[in-house]
């Protein structure tokens, strides 16, 4: 049984904090109490207080708390690797929103640093708790489709002016804002590739945020290439998921519900249906049965929370326990976003 609630705090009081974030972890009571935010200006005008929290506009009073136990880095994302780094000299164990950093260079010396000092530092891959991404992976693991040779996740919008007027960013763009989560979800699932193709682009010409990317991760021993994709000008976007075998395929459209839930505010707490799929949102499979039939039906999506990264997140801190979201895995990553962007101009 959990003992008493770790003490958290976080850097920064927007989006992230207050709809990624916070919700989960008052809906875990009995492992986490919120003790403080930090940011640059405090108003409650876009987000409610946090009951019990006290808010601050001087980082050093969250760092030098001997109370706190863990730091959360919620600020704007070029800020993320001073943050973490601040957090962890200061010796307490961090968890960095997405992208973790810029550079591997960055994140490599953040986890030396936290080996140093005693602590932890992971990146917050909240979607490894999608229900889509959890589903397809129990479809895969089944073994209806028999041999998968390709996995596709899609993180489409029809959002065409979304990056008008933004300039080329090192961290500010599709790559390292959604592509992060899509590589995340495939390397946790099938590991370190052994090459990889990116293929970045930046629809708006030269010069400006990239906005599409393609990136291909092939794994020569299990016979598979997976790929995670993104265009933002897509007027029809393509599955969230797709899996290919040589005995069927899997598709499911639409992505997880949590994040539309969270944008109405309809939050974890007192709901129970916070998250889950209706039946017109399953994914469908077409697989041929053991006597040659062509064989469909829906797939019933997983029930999953955000807040069970907070469970994984506390056997960490409070039990030692490997932490989730491990230094290779988001490493891999970094080099293979650092390589789509390297010829961009």
């Amino acid at each position: 049984m959990p003992g008493t609630p770790l003490s958290i705090a976080y850097l920064g009081n927007g989006k992230s904090t207050n709809r990624y974030h916070v919700p989960f972890v008052l809906d875990r009571p009995e492992l986490f109490r919120v003790s403080a935010v930090f940011a640059r200006h405090i108003d409650h005008e876009a987000w409610a207080e946090i009951p019990g929290a006290r808010y601050t506009t001087d980082i050093a009073e969250i760092l030098e708390d001997p109370s706190i136990d863990v730091v959360e880095v919620c600020t704007p994302s070029p800020l993320h690797y001073a943050h973490a780094k601040q957090v962890l000299l200061a010796g307490k164990h961090a968890v960095v929103d997405k992208p973790f950093t810029a550079t591997t260079d960055e994140a490599a010396e953040l986890f030396d640093i936290a080996r140093e000092q005693g602590v932890t530092v992971q990146c917050y891959q909240n979607r490894r708790f999608d229900s889509d991404f959890v589903t397809a992976k129990r479809v895969l693991a089944s073994g209806r489709l028999g041999h998968v040779f390709e996995v596709v996740t899609s993180y489409d919008y029809w959002r065409p002016h979304q990056m008008d007027g933004r300039p080329l960013h090192p961290v500010n763009n599709a790559p390292y804002g959604h592509g992060s989560h899509c590589l995340d979800q495939l390397i946790s699932w099938f590991g370190t590739p052994d090459r990889a193709h990116a293929d970045v682009r930046q629809l708006h010409g030269p010069g400006t945020a990239a906005d599409y990317f393609d990136f291909d991760l092939y794994y020569d021993e299990l016979g598979l290439k997976a790929t995670a994709h993104a265009n933002y000008a897509s007027a029809f976007p393509r599955p969230s998921f797709a899996l290919y075998g040589d005995r069927g395929c899997y598709l499911k459209f639409e992505k997880d519900q949590q994040e539309r839930d969270l944008k109405r505010f309809y939050l974890p707490a007192g709901h129970d249906d916070f998250g889950v799929d209706a039946p017109d949102q399953y994914g469908v499979l077409r697989y041929e049965d053991e006597a040659g039939v062509l064989r469909e039906e829906r797939v019933v999506s997983e029930r999953t929370s955000y807040s069970q990264f907070y469970d994984a997140l506390y056997k960490t801190v409070a039990q030692g326990a490997p932490q989730l979201v491990k230094p290779e895995e988001t490493l891999a990553q970094l080099r293979i976003l650092e390589m789509g962007m390297a010829g961009l101009r």
